[in-house]
């Protein structure tokens, strides 16, 4: 399969899809023990993985989503949604680890990727610390203006808010959605901050980053910003 560089697909930022965490306040809430949240099904028929999926994939010609090892119902939901991949290996070590595993990808392959290539890599390696399930290299695109990581359990993310954060990501190095003074996800990055990203460990997040650099705070009226699938409760 061809792979087109991002800068002739008319949107020169990705998106970040974290898909790694094992649910466990889920699982608990739920009494099934092999209960999975990002697989449990929304009133439109998809799975909170796929809705989440869909909403960056409407907006971003390249979403690399992360998963931990051990979930292949999961990495070929949201291969089937469009995404690239990747399979964190240490992803049992936090939020972190999974977002340094994106974006040591993105470093490597200049951030080019292609559609699903029969479970196969196009990136012509494996990265050291994922299993690269859908990729592909486009070596003559210069690199995006910035990434946006969104959490896999917030399926309630609109478009207008996605593309706000995609364009924020233009003239800050950092911008987050607010919604009734509270600010949310995703998270917008400029590309020039992979390298502090693909330095993350641990179960902090970006939230080191964000202290060190600042936050545009971005204003939306997007209630999904805040919304997040924790319990079984939280699923309507």
């Amino acid at each position: 399969m061809s792979i087109v560089p991002i800068d002739r697909r008319g949107n020169r930022c990705l998106g970040i899809l974290l898909a790694a965490g094992r649910g466990e306040r889920f699982r608990a809430s739920s009494g099934h023990g092999e209960a999975d949240k990002l697989l449990s099904v929304l009133p439109d028929g998809r799975t909170v993985a796929q809705a989440s999926a869909q909403a960056l994939r409407q907006v971003f010609p390249v979403v690399v989503a992360v998963v931990r090892p051990g979930a292949p119902a999961l990495a070929r939901t949201l291969q089937s949604a469009g995404c690239v991949v990747l399979e964190a290996a240490d992803a049992a070590r936090g939020m972190g680890a999974s977002l340094a595993c994106a974006a040591r990808e993105l470093m490597r392959t200049g951030g080019g990727a292609g559609a699903a290539m029969d479970g196969h890599s196009g990136a012509g390696e494996q990265a050291d610390d994922a299993r690269v399930t859908a990729a592909g290299t486009a070596q003559d695109a210069p690199a995006p203006h910035g990434c946006v990581v969104a959490l896999a359990d917030m399926p309630w993310i609109m478009s207008d808010t996605l593309l706000a954060l995609r364009d924020a990501a233009l003239s800050h190095r950092i911008a987050a959605p607010v919604y009734g003074g509270r600010r949310g996800h995703p998270v917008a990055f400029a590309w020039d901050l992979l390298p502090e990203l693909a330095a993350l460990d641990g179960d902090e997040g970006a939230r080191a980053l964000l202290r060190r650099h600042g936050v545009y705070e971005m204003p939306c009226a997007d209630p999904g910003v805040l919304r997040d699938v924790d319990t079984i409760d939280d699923l309507p």
